[in-house]
């Protein structure tokens, strides 16, 4: 069984950074940050597996990266907007590789808010 717990959210105005952690207690084989706001699905934003994936609307603003000493992965918030804000997650396959649906991730963290005000 892997846990998944994420750290880092909070406010913050537009233009600024936030940098989201999610430490593992178990192995993936990768590891997506999706994000969902009120009343809309949820979103991929970015997947870690050798080779990081990013969501459109990400692309250029936020980063991914793993440090294996501390089974921790980071997502790195840059040039951050209103429309970011929602709950984020992360999430740990079983298999290699980036998948963007929901339902290819096993295990889940309870999610940490991100608010950015204009």
């Amino acid at each position: 069984q892997v846990q998944l717990v994420e750290s880092g959210g909070g406010l913050v105005q537009a233009g600024g950074s936030l940098r989201l952690s999610c430490v593992a207690s178990g192995r993936t084989y990768a590891i997506g940050w999706f994000r969902q706001a009120p009343g809309k699905e949820r979103d991929f934003v970015a997947c870690l597996s050798g080779s990081p994936a990013y969501g459109d609307s990400v692309k250029g603003r936020f980063t991914i990266s793993r440090d294996n000493a501390k089974n921790t992965v980071y997502l790195q918030m840059n040039s951050l907007k209103p429309e970011d804000t929602a709950v984020y997650y992360c999430a740990g396959r079983l298999y290699s590789g980036c998948r963007s649906r929901p339902y290819e991730y096993s295990y889940w963290g309870q999610g940490t808010q991100v608010t950015v005000s204009s």
